[in-house]
């Protein structure tokens, strides 16, 4: 696991391009006056499209812990498994003292519109303010993927093989669990979550 973080920095610091320094040379910081590090998903300068079609960055989301997975709508495998095994950690670490965001982003930018998103968050009963749905160009989606340590391939013109991996980040963006496979035990995923919002 220690390799994978390592990899997982490396990516997002070649992404950042050592952009954690303003002009003046002092670290970058969050709402919250924290220092951003390289490690941090805020780094990441890719633009995203919600399920509502407002336009948002990752650094839009600071100060709030995140439970990301990577997903496509129409698929009909492994993804209805991890919306229920977001299902469930959103139901098991309830309300917390800072915000948790639920964030589910397309490998297939393509098929996924902001309309399709948002009639698959309703049709999933993930329309709450928690429940984010992401789309994003081809290379942007790619480098988030890289973060995520999340590799995936079309295999027909509908469908993709993907990892299942959910991932936790916390206020200052820097991952800090991951849970690999379908209908695990997340306890160890809850316990993180609720860490990191505290």
């Amino acid at each position: 696991m220690k390799s994978l973080f390592f990899v997982i920095g490396c990516v997002l610091i070649a992404a950042c391009s050592g952009t954690t320094e303003t002009a003046n040379g002092s670290a970058e910081k969050t709402a919250a006056g924290e220092e951003i590090d390289g490690m941090s998903i805020y780094q990441l300068t890719s633009s995203w499209q919600t399920q509502d079609g407002n336009e948002m960055t990752w650094k839009d989301l600071e100060g709030e812990v995140l439970v990301a997975v990577m997903i496509y709508t129409s698929c009909k495998a492994a993804c209805p498994r991890l919306v229920a095994d977001m299902k469930n950690l959103e139901e098991k670490v309830g309300k917390t003292p800072v915000p948790v965001r639920y964030i589910l982003v397309s490998i297939d930018p393509e098929t996924d519109t902001p309309e399709r998103l948002k009639e698959f968050a309703g049709l999933n009963h993930m329309d709450g303010g928690q429940w984010l749905f992401l789309r994003s160009t081809e290379d942007n989606t790619r480098e988030f993927a890289n973060v995520m340590a999340v590799k995936y391939a079309r295999i027909s013109p509908l469908d993709f093989s993907h990892s299942n991996i959910i991932s936790v980040f916390d206020r200052k963006g820097a991952m800090v669990h991951q849970m690999e496979g379908l209908a695990v035990n997340n306890e160890q995923t809850v316990e993180a979550i609720l860490t990191a919002s505290r």
